[in-house]
């Protein structure tokens, strides 16, 4: 798969930095512990001149200078091992002091700027020239001069590309002009507050963005202090009222992540909702009503002519009969105002305006049909016929259309059944509220044993470290035991053969000190090696089990983006906690306390057994830290992922953000997430400072006691008191070796809860297992379809019924188009037949085969879809098409091929870079309509046999839908095709049309046929009633 190939090629460049810091830190770390060395070398012999030779030092002096100079070393070496975590955090706040204080251009937080008194909303740009920063070479406006008056509707129209959006932008600030200005009231609103600036618009996208939370707070979201009452008159005069109130939750209802539990028609009324409830004197419209319905557009744009008086409008729009009333239309091309008008004047100029609307009406009239022309010429959709044209005739007109419609009894016919999250939902966000311990918590840590496993691969690394750092926990043992010998030498009274003793003892010292280095070195470079390979194993197989997840697993609340990509983040890397450098730690402990054990047993075992005596008070320090910490670090994990789905959610959808203007909001909803683990901190800050207290306190005890015994053991047993050092010496510094391995107790505890958790996500088998080799496959594929009495509810959703007994067929070729209103389950018919969801009840069969019997893969590459929405990946435009194909290599002559049948190939060759053009992340760098020609030629290359339309040519302008709308009427051929669309010339030429109401299909045939019945169809086409 391209994504989990461009994942793992990205985890390369994370693993060599990591293999590159353990080296680092093993070579200075062992430098470290080589000059300590090397300085007692010296120190010992320069100090023994001065007893035996010079007699200016005693030999108790000496042994008391040494002592303090050797506990200093020691503490010095041990504190290397903290250097890792220094390094790793000025890394990380390298990157985050740089943001910090990069100072950016347009500071939506600074208070600096006009603010004026009065704002009439005339808008001008001047001369305005402009590119973006990430494509300098391309010029999107280019010298764009144009006046958009207070109090008017000016509409912006032309082909894909021609730089409306972009006017959009620059009016709200989000990118200011390369040369020229863009003005409000005479004022350059680059001296105006930005905070205010935008407080003043009011912004409806094309591609519509809600926020994880209720209806009713992402209508608030236009405007923080709106009473219920103003929602509720917002969401009325946005046609979103009675859908709402069919809800369960009504207002209540959670929207899910990026609004994912609603029909794209649901999320823009709810956004025109979240613009209208602002009252704003200026009003951006960017393809608002694109994704809704006829009688939806109708109503919305009724109330939208409304609240004209005092606003500004500017509509950006493809579907020409939203704008026909405007009081101003400007014609673009090319970055440039070319022509304005009205909708008469512009008609008669016969210019880019009469083109689109003369392509537009063909499609139209070709849509209503001779058998409707005389029935309804008043709504005829040509607009030619119309020589004048005034505002009030139009709100006439839509009045009127409304009223026939409400008699035409067709909301009997065709209902809007509800499309919400249901109770649950709603009641496990309530529950969380109540609860600071999440369902989570309740997860085993993981088995070390099993974490070890999944890191076998690597076991030659890990024993070449585990070499390294047995060598290393014995070099403290053996230092303490030179230690003892040189202060043994001073008993004797031959001073030559002290002087002998005395430098053996100092070349040994140089010789560990040579051993360090090697040794550290080693162990440094293998557990750095082992656990970057085990983290990007982690990473690659999380990421390659979160993608082969069925699609209800990710309606799950707790499987959001932002909380997943956290997982892949953080609970990788912590794993290592529990191997990694951290078995070379426990592995140099545990050396180190087994050979100081050895030592001590063998010069005394009496005075041994006393200092043992202290080691479960050791022990149980630890057993308390692990035993707390473990708790605490399911908790760190959950605050965090709740506070990664903020972070995503803002970052994701920023555009949005800062133009409703709720940065501050997200901030302080961010600040609130990250204060449960700031708390957290404090009580883990508690248990470890007591457990290292108490640790700390038995070491002193042990050697309170252990000199006392040792005394003893000299007067009454004879014991040689060098050997009383030995002991005493091998095992206190074992004990802080064990001191030093309860340090990474915390480091234990959270690697062995993000193991369990990377352990569940890897041990899930979802019933749609897209990774499977099993199920039917077959060489001679037709694409015969046949729906089954389906019936279906999503996971997330139980009460909600979509589906109700769908039963329809297809036949290889043929083109089946679905219509009805939103929720009535066009697309999930679609979501079933890719097998995203299998049906509770019924069949969908597949050339006579059962859907839930086919092979997974098999099914998907035969079948190419295009959204509504188009999803693009931050790669290449010549990557994204050939992500339409991930079984073969596809060569460029076949992408290019794909491209020109979308007719995307001259408007590629165009750019600098030509197919090697990135299109950023989600593809931001392109307009809608040039994202949609990808997504289509994504779908083309595939060359597949079933090929689903989603709403596929929405987002294209006139001219660029009939091109794309020929192009796919080819790509039909030879292919079964099903396509839900609103528009009716889209669909007329379809085989089936099948007419869908609350999950079941209540007419189907051709558009003739459907005509003639004189049926729910007929009164759809002729009223114009919602086909969606």
């Amino acid at each position: 798969m391209l994504s989990l190939h461009r994942y793992e090629k990205n985890l390369v460049f994370a693993q060599r930095w990591g293999i590159r810091k353990g080296i680092v830190m093993g070579f200075f770390t062992g430098f470290m512990w080589c000059l300590i060395f090397f300085c007692y070398a010296l120190a010992f012999w320069y100090g023994s001149k001065l007893v035996l030779d010079d007699e200016e030092y005693t030999a108790g002096t000496l042994i008391q200078i040494f002592l303090s100079i050797i506990v200093g070393a020691l503490n010095l070496g041990n504190a290397s091992s903290c250097l890792e975590a220094f390094a790793t955090g000025r890394a990380a706040a390298t990157s985050i002091f740089q943001t910090i204080d990069r100072k950016p251009i347009i500071d939506c937080m600074s208070e600096d700027g006009y603010k004026l008194d009065r704002i009439k909303g005339e808008i001008e740009f001047h001369n305005v020239t402009f590119h973006y920063p990430s494509r300098p070479e391309v010029k999107i406006l280019n010298n764009l001069n144009m006046v958009i008056k207070s109090g008017e509707m000016t509409a912006v129209v032309g082909s894909s590309g021609a730089g409306k959006s972009t006017a959009i932008q620059l009016i709200q600030r989000f990118y200011d002009p390369s040369e020229g200005m863009v003005t409000l009231d005479g004022h350059d609103i680059r001296s105006l507050n930005i905070q205010w600036l935008r407080a003043q618009i009011g912004i409806v996208e094309q591609e519509p963005v809600l926020f994880s939370t209720t209806i009713a707070e992402n209508i608030r979201y236009g405007r923080e202090d709106a009473t219920m009452e103003d929602i509720v008159l917002a969401a009325k005069a946005a046609n979103a009222y009675n859908f709402i109130m069919d809800l369960p939750q009504q207002f209540d209802t959670l929207v899910g992540e990026g609004g994912g539990q609603m029909s794209g028609g649901q999320k823009q009324r709810v956004a025109i909702a979240r613009a209208l409830v602002r009252n704003p004197k200026i009003l951006l419209l960017d393809m608002a009503t694109s994704a809704l319905d006829n009688e939806s557009e109708a109503m919305v744009q009724e109330a939208l002519s409304k609240i004209q008086h005092g606003h500004t409008i500017v509509s950006v729009a493809h579907r020409l009969s939203t704008i026909r009333a405007a009081d101003v239309i400007i014609g673009f091309e090319h970055g440039t105002a070319v022509e304005r008008g009205t909708h008469e004047e512009l008609m008669e100029r016969k210019g880019v305006y009469f083109t689109l609307v003369t392509l537009q009406s063909q499609g139209d009239q070709a849509a209503n049909g001779e058998g409707i022309k005389g029935e309804d010429e008043t709504e005829d959709g040509s607009f030619g016929g119309r020589q004048t044209f005034s505002r009030e005739s139009y709100q006439a007109s839509l009045r009127a259309s409304i009223r026939q419609r409400s008699k035409s009894q067709l909301c009997y016919l065709v209902p809007e059944p509800p499309l919400s999250v249901v109770d649950h939902k709603s009641t496990y966000e309530e529950d969380r509220k109540d609860e600071d311990i999440p369902v989570e918590e309740e997860i085993e840590p993981a088995p070390v044993r099993r974490i070890l496993r999944f890191n076998a691969p690597e076991w030659p690394y890990m024993l070449v470290g585990a070499v390294g750092a047995s060598v290393n926990g014995s070099v403290t043992p053996l230092y303490a035991f030179l230690f003892s010998q040189i202060l043994g030498t001073f008993s004797l009274l031959d001073k030559e053969e002290q002087r002998s003793q005395i430098n053996v003892v100092c070349l040994l010292f140089v010789v560990l000190g040579c051993i360090s280095i090697c040794t550290q070195f080693l162990q440094g470079y293998a557990f750095a090696k082992s656990g970057e390979l085990l983290t990007k194993r982690l990473r690659k197989f999380g990421f390659r089990a979160i993608l082969g997840q069925d699609i209800g697993w990710f309606d799950d609340l707790r499987n959001s983006p932002g909380a997943l990509t956290t997982r892949l983040a953080t609970d990788a890397s912590q794993v290592q906690g529990a191997t990694g450098s951290q078995i070379g730690m426990m592995v140099n402990s545990f050396t180190n306390i087994t050979v100081a054990m050895i030592i001590a047993f063998i010069f005394s075992w009496k005075l041994s057994l006393v200092i043992v005596c202290f080691f479960p008070f050791l022990a149980l320090s630890g057993a308390i830290q692990i035993r707390m910490l473990t708790g605490f670090a399911t908790q760190d994990k959950q605050a965090l992922e709740i506070a990664g789905q903020v972070t995503n959610e803002a970052l994701s959808n920023i555009r949005t953000v800062a133009g409703i203007g709720k940065e501050r909001q997200f901030i302080k909803a961010f600040e609130i997430e990250l204060e449960k683990p700031f708390k957290t901190a404090f009580r883990k800050a508690n248990v470890y400072g007591f457990c290292y207290g108490l640790s700390q306190c038995t070491v002193f005890v042990a050697n309170s006691a252990s000199y006392r015994y040792g005394s003893y053991l000299i007067l009454n047993e004879g014991l040689h008191f060098s050997y009383v050092f030995r002991v005493i010496s091998s095992v206190i510094l074992s004990a802080t070796a064990f001191g030093r391995a309860s340090a990474y107790t915390p480091s234990y505890a959270k690697a062995k809860i993000s193991a369990a958790r990377f352990f569940q996500l890897l041990d899930r088998q979802p019933p749609i297992n897209v990774y499977s080799s099993a199920g039917e496959k077959w060489d001679n594929f037709q694409g015969q379809i046949d729906f089954v009495d389906c019936k279906f509810t999503y996971p997330s959703r139980p009460n909600v019924q979509v589906l109700n007994g769908l039963s329809i067929s297809v036949r290889p070729g043929q083109t089946l188009a679905f219509v009805g209103s939103s929720g009535c389950g066009k697309s999930t018919s679609i979501q079933l037949l890719e097998r995203f969801y299998d049906p509770d009840e019924g069949k969908v069969m597949i050339d006579g085969h059962d859907s839930k019997k086919v092979n997974v893969q098999f099914l998907r590459s035969n079948i190419g879809i295009v959204s509504q929405e188009p999803v693009l990946f931050a790669c290449s435009i010549m990557d994204n098409i050939k992500y339409g194909d991930n079984t073969r290599e596809i060569p460029m002559e076949k992408v290019i091929e794909a491209a020109k049948q979308a007719q995307l190939h001259d408007f590629v060759m165009s750019l600098p870079e030509k197919y090697e053009t990135n299109v950023g992340p989600q593809g931001s760098q392109l307009s809608r309509g040039e994202k949609q020609r990808i997504a289509i030629a994504r779908a083309i290359v595939r060359d597949p046999k079933i090929l689903l339309l989603d709403e596929a040519t929405s987002a294209l302008d006139t001219e660029s839908e009939k091109t794309v709308q020929v192009a796919l009427d080819k790509a039909r051929e030879g292919r079964t095709c099903i396509v839900i669309a609103h528009r009716l010339s889209t669909i007329q030429n379809s085989d089936i049309i099948a007419v869908m109401s609350q999950g079941v299909v209540i007419e189907k045939g051709t558009h003739e046929e459907l005509m003639d019945q004189k049926g729910a169809y007929y009164k759809l086409v002729i009223t114009g009633a919602p086909i969606s």
